[in-house]
């Protein structure tokens, strides 16, 4: 066997390549190609160039560093452990096992020093365009003359995967167009997948197709030349007004005698004959899992990360000498703590959306609502996918985002995303895994199925991030099925953790703004009409942030006595559900309205306040301009719903023609009871 290298850079590499395969061997599962292809790549970034500190993980000024293509995971959780973070040894030795800090692919708070869920190919370089915005404009916000206290990079590691996905697409195209210099991509160009060499399926010309969108692009150069690399980065951390792509040409597997340069080498461990002729290879003698302490000593970095940290605190604390408001303020933001002043600013907004009492599409109430809560929270930053005026999401208090020539920004709060819906979700998941910003962006909701993976990993991330989806049910009219959510509301009602808000006038509405913007750690959907929405008469406002009240009892429509049967409706159907409750009691059949804007929420509550909602022995019939199979969870009777889809017409033609009428309710409820 040969001797190692007295170079460090090959020591420190084969390290990385010797964790990876050793961990893919132990679990018999995972991608040891990758990690060894770019190990060269990780010694430039990581030792060279990366501002971080391994026993800070969440220091405010570190420099973000994001694995999008995520299954190549190992080759992060070795620079952890090199590195010095939490992350020991029996961890990699646990890769991919039932509770590991260790999972297949990065989950961002269960693994010091991963910044971002990764693995959906595309969203990672789109959560890192994300970062590198909001790092932008928190700089531009905060950072004063003498005093850069916001000054940090974002280094993206990609595939080919995530380049072919088409999410690298619209968000490459947006860093571009906002000039985000601080963003450094480095490109594996290894020409192998998970279905052999790429050729005969990715021909794209990456350098023009980058050039096109307004980024710089070095290279090709050899990936594997750490000096090479290195070199690449210090040019690209001089751009002042351009995103960087670095393309390194790798060897997946390198090392590997048989596997390197092939698709074996991506995603199943090479076995044990391989990986023993690999450590030949390369020269390393060690048993599996085993670090030579030379090695970690080349890689440590808790000395100069904590150096860096302290250099930044004492900048901090000159910053906030001078700037005692803006420093406690940037701290504010960066918990993603509200103001003071929110929660009573809140209660307020929802009782004065209650005395108007206006007649207004909930897309409009929102926007009210957000008059108000964006000139109060300046860590707000909207936008729409090319709907700013259907989805309402812009305010006097947030202007259009632009960027000068010289890349700096306006001051802008409002982003025009163009017809992107599914860049825009991830990009927003990047700023707020960044911090200093609680993102909200708009569409129409049939388009939720274009950012549906994104919505999820906000859900998976535990991030805030706020959808608002406007246009949600045949109420939109006649540009017919195609725009007509009919399954929508219910499928993003399936996403674990996610609350989705179908309010059915400007209280209700003011309300889900509210919880959605207090919920630190869940991401929600606002689900608002096109057409407007009479406002609901209502004794109480308290209950309705429980995500389902009691509206009207028979006594609001002159039956004093007990009800017979509970109408549960959302949104616009709420209204349907309080004329077919009068209509009914011209017969003497006494009617509870139930109005449950967040089933997501309402199902959190105890059992005690589901049962004063929805008293057992009632029969309960369900109401809501969508498929009906989500309902039938609660009891249902009998469900006034949509199994299909829509039609081309106004609104009020199809209402009528999909039995969406308070005779045909009240009709369901009669029958229930007959029943």
């Amino acid at each position: 066997m040969a001797a190692p290298s007295n170079d460090d850079t090959p020591l420190m590499a084969n390290a990385i390549r010797a964790l990876a395969m050793d961990a893919v061997q132990q679990a018999n599962s995972g991608h040891p190609g990758a990690p060894m292809g770019m190990a060269e790549m990780a010694v430039a970034l990581w030792d060279r160039h990366l501002r971080h500190n391994p026993a800070n993980p969440h220091w405010p000024d570190r420099d973000r560093f994001v694995l999008s293509n995520g299954h190549a995971s190992m080759l992060l959780y070795a620079l952890l452990h090199l590195s010095g973070y939490d992350l020991s040894m029996s961890e990699l030795r646990n890769f991919r096992q039932l509770h590991s800090k260790t999972p297949g692919h990065p989950e961002v708070d269960l693994t010091p020093g991963v910044e971002t869920t990764t693995g959906p190919l595309g969203q990672g370089i789109s959560n890192a365009v994300g970062m590198a915005l909001a790092e932008k404009l928190l700089a531009h916000e905060f950072n004063r003359p003498g005093h850069a206290v916001v000054d940090h990079h974002t280094y993206v590691f990609l595939g080919d995967g995530c380049m072919m996905e088409g999410i690298s697409h619209e968000c490459s195209a947006l860093a571009g167009a906002w000039k985000l210099n601080k963003l450094v991509a480095l490109y594996d160009d290894n020409g192998i997948s998970i279905d052999g060499a790429v050729r005969p399926w990715y021909v794209d010309n990456v350098r023009l197709r980058f050039e096109g969108y307004g980024w710089d692009v070095i290279g090709p150069i050899d990936g594997q030349d750490a000096d090479a690399v290195d070199a690449a980065l210090a040019q690209a951390r001089r751009s002042q007004t351009r995103p960087t792509l670095i393309v390194c040409n790798t060897t997946i597997g390198k090392g590997s005698p048989h596997r390197a340069g092939t698709a074996k080498a991506h995603g199943e461990a090479l076995g044990p004959d391989e990986v023993a002729l690999t450590r030949a290879a390369l020269g390393w003698s060690w048993p599996p899992f085993v670090v030579p302490e030379q090695v970690y000593a080349l890689w440590d970095h808790k000395a100069r990360g904590a150096a860096a940290e302290a250099a930044w605190d004492a900048r901090f604390a000159a910053y906030r000498a001078q700037y005692p408001e803006l420093a406690a303020e940037l701290q504010r933001r960066l918990r993603g703590e509200l103001p003071s002043g929110f929660a009573q600013l809140a209660v307020e907004t929802v009782r004065a959306a209650h005395a108007k009492a206006e007649t207004v599409a909930s897309r409009k109430a929102s926007q009210l609502v957000l008059e108000v809560f964006t000139k109060a929270l300046p860590e707000m930053l909207g936008g729409s996918a090319d709907l700013t005026g259907s989805n309402l999401t812009n305010t006097s208090s947030t202007p259009a985002l632009r960027f000068g020539e010289d890349a700096a920004p306006n001051g802008g709060r409002h982003i025009n995303y163009g017809v992107r819906e599914f860049g825009m979700a991830a990009i927003m998941n990047g700023i707020a895994l960044h911090g200093g910003f609680i993102p909200y962006g708009g569409t129409f909701l049939t388009f939720s199925d274009y950012s549906r993976n994104a919505i999820r990993m906000a859900a998976l991330m535990r991030r805030r991030v706020i959808h608002v989806f406007t246009h949600d049910s045949i109420g939109l009219g006649e540009d017919g099925p195609t725009h007509q959510s009919v399954e929508h509301a219910a499928a993003l009602r399936l996403i674990p953790g996610l609350d989705v808000w179908r309010p059915a006038d400007n209280a209700e509405t003011a309300v889900a703004w509210t919880v959605a913007l207090s919920h630190a750690d869940r991401p929600s959907a606002l689900l608002l009409s096109r057409q407007n929405l009479a406002y609901a008469p209502k004794d109480s406002l308290d209950q309705i942030a429980r995500g389902a009240y009691v509206l009207a009892e028979p006594s609001e429509v002159g039956l004093k006595r007990k009800a017979q049967a509970v109408i549960i409706a959302t949104g616009s159907e709420v209204q349907l559900a309080l004329h077919a409750q009068a209509e009914l009691a011209q017969s003497g059949i006494a009617v509870r309205v139930v109005s449950m804007p967040s089933t997501s929420v309402f199902d959190r509550q105890d059992t005690d306040y589901k049962s004063r909602v929805l008293p057992p022995k009632l029969p309960r019939v369900a109401v809501e301009a969508g498929v009906t199979d989500g309902w039938w969870k609660y009891g249902c009777a009998a469900v006034l719903g949509l199994d299909r889809y829509g039609e081309s017409a106004p609104a009020s033609a199809l209402f009528p023609f999909f039995h969406f009428t308070p005779q045909n309710l009240a009709d369901i409820v009669r029958k229930v009871l007959a029943g």
